[in-house]
């Protein structure tokens, strides 16, 4: 009798940890972009700081993407030829009001923050 329950609950864990992953990829950018910060003693990544937030949501508890953040949308006013990005960070994150939306909506609805961080940088 526990051998069902157990398998229940194993697939349900896996189906949680398996919703909203998120894959960026930097080679459709067009541009060189390294995630790295300079080695100690090496100089830092000189150009125009920037940072962005965007809110993709997920329903089902992560299992379908309703709309996710796009790399290439965020960044395309502000790189171009001759130019790439530096000290990429990418940050995903819960903030309260994603939980509570979350919460209410007993997971159909999953609302994540992603902030992207870097160097505008000449090459």
């Amino acid at each position: 009798m526990t051998h069902p329950i157990a398998r229940a609950g194993l697939l349900a864990l896996v189906l949680v940890v398996s919703g909203c992953a998120l894959t960026f990829d930097s080679t459709h950018l067009g541009v060189p972009a390294t995630m790295a910060e300079p080695a100690p003693g090496g100089s830092a990544a000189t150009g125009t700081p920037f940072r962005v937030t965007k809110h993709p949501v997920f329903l089902f508890w992560g299992l379908l993407p309703a709309g996710q953040p796009n790399l290439e949308d965020v960044l395309a006013g502000q790189v171009g030829g001759g130019t790439g990005i530096a000290n990429l960070k990418i940050k995903v994150r819960s903030r309260w009001s994603d939980v509570l939306v979350t919460g209410l909506t007993l997971g159909v609805i999953t609302p994540r923050s992603v902030t992207f961080e870097g160097v505008i940088v000449a090459r």
